[in-house]
């Protein structure tokens, strides 16, 4: 367990330690098996305990402010050069329908939103990395 912030944005929705494993474990179990996401995964993940409990530290520091979480990921999603659009939908997907599966409202709101944001940096991010700009807003 890890030093709870207490103005992140989890507490006040309800999150804990346990509901996010629970949320993690579930969401990449469902994951592991999907025909887009699946082999992605499976080629690179060498050991899922591993990588399952780095993912809880990685949501636990973001909804709950714990600090535990101190990868790049950045770096490890830009180095899939087969990643794009397609496969961000689908993982927001699969991330809402078994947030709002295992989590209370409030708390699966929470998660989506987050969730939402980290895929919105993460593309937006790869896309600079690959040369691609970043995209400008349309003139008012």
């Amino acid at each position: 367990m890890h030093t709870l912030h207490p103005n992140s944005p989890g507490l006040a929705a309800g999150v804990t330690e346990d509901m996010i494993r629970d949320l993690v474990h579930a969401f990449y179990a469902t994951v592991r098996r999907d025909p887009l996401l699946g082999p992605i995964f499976n080629a690179k993940v060498e050991n899922w305990d591993e990588h399952l409990a780095t993912l809880c530290r990685f949501w636990s520091s973001v909804t709950l402010l714990t600090g535990a979480y101190k990868g790049r990921p950045m770096v490890v999603h830009a180095a899939l050069p087969d990643l794009d659009a397609t496969h961000f939908a689908r993982w927001l997907a699969l991330f809402k329908e078994t947030a709002e599966e295992i989590c209370p409202p409030e708390a699966a709101e929470l998660f989506v939103d987050r969730s939402q944001r980290i895929a919105e940096s993460l593309k937006l991010g790869i896309d600079v990395q690959r040369g691609r700009g970043i995209p400008l807003a349309p003139a008012l």
